[in-house]
Order: C-alpha cells, then sequence, then structure tokens
C-alpha cells in the first residue's frame, strides 16, 4: 500500500508518498511525471510517523539548514541504471552542481559502459523525489539552466536557496538580435 500527504513548501505544494517505512515518492505539484501509477490508489495518511520526519527535514532545509539525504529512508523505484544515476545526485553537495555530462563520465568510469548524457538527462528527470534526491542541482553544459521536471522557475529558486550563482538569463527583445 502506497500512502501520501502533502507539504507546504516555498515551492509549492509537495505530494510525498511512502510505503509505510520508507519515502517512495516526493513530487512538486503540477511537476512532470507526477507520481505516475504509483498514487493511483494511494490513501492518504498524514500520520505517518515517516511523514513527520520527511517534513522535519523539509523544515530545516527550507529554513537554512543542510542536512543530510542519508537521514531518511528511501527507495525509489526504478531501473538499475536509474538508480545508480539517484545514487549519484545523493552525492552531490549542497550549494554546488554538476553537468549531466559529468554524472555520465563518472557512470562510464565506474561501470566500464560508455554512459551519454542524454540518457543520464531522462534518468535525473525521472527522479521520484525530487528535492531531496538534489535533480535539481545538474547543469546543462556551460552551467545553463535546462529542463526540470518542477519547471526551470522552481529549479532557479532552489538554487539560489542553496547560494548557487545562477547564470545570468539574456531574453531577446522583439526585432533584436543578440
Amino acid at each position: 500500500m502506497i500512502y501520501t500527504t502533502e507539504y507546504v513548501s516555498e515551492v509549492g505544494v509537495l505530494t510525498l508518498a511512502s510505503d509505510g517505512e520508507r519515502l517512495v515518492g516526493l513530487w512538486i505539484k503540477g511537476q512532470k511525471y507526477h507520481g505516475g501509477g504509483l498514487l493511483a490508489s494511494a490513501e492518504e495518511r498524514a500520520d505517518l510517523p515517516l511523514f513527520s520526519v520527511v517534513k522535519d527535514w523539509l523544515s530545516r532545509y527550507f529554513a537554512g539548514g543542510k542536512p543530510e539525504v542519508s537521514e531518511l529512508p528511501l527507495a525509489p523505484m526504478g531501473s538499475g541504471f536509474r538508480q545508480a544515476v539517484w545514487a549519484i545526485l545523493c552525492s552531490i553537495p549542497y550549494g554546488e552542481t554538476c553537468t549531466y555530462g559529468d554524472i555520465a563520465r563518472a557512470l562510464t568510469s565506474s561501470k566500464g559502459t560508455p554512459m551519454s548524457a542524454q540518457a543520464v538527462g531522462g534518468a535525473v528527470g525521472h527522479n521520484p523525489i525530487s528535492i531531496i534526491i538534489p535533480c535539481h542541482r545538474v547543469m546543462g553544459t556551460g552551467g545553463s539552466l535546462t529542463g526540470y521536471a518542477g519547471g526551470i522557475d522552481k529549479k532557479m529558486r532552489l538554487l539560489a536557496h542553496e547560494g548557487v550563482d545562477l547564470p545570468r538569463v539574456i531574453v531577446p527583445v522583439k526585432g533584436t538580435a543578440l
């Protein structure tokens, strides 16, 4: 059985999902892949002890603390490849970023099989435990702000919250060339 509750955060309403003992999902309301089929038969259960622990973690994070991913029992569901990518995401320190290419190179080095940044991007995009498994810390080549399932605006807010200097975004005025 899957249980859910909500948490109101600075980046919007978060849906938390648990198997009763471990966190299996955390999605920002409106994000792509919001729960997949996992939430179809879920039961709302705000009193689950794990949810209190996760909400405390999130409250500390949004208050400027740096809680460790390892404090929480996580059980994201995905293929071996996705699990390997998510494990690397958990190792990206608070306030730091890396690129999809960095992750692909790390996987290539550890597995001995060439990995592409595009494949890594797919795994990062399907991260079922947003914020806690910090997929927002992954950038495109040269530090570009590429896709985020929760929306680029949320990615920018999370990175700014962690003190990451964001690249200046230049929006061309209609009729002008850059």
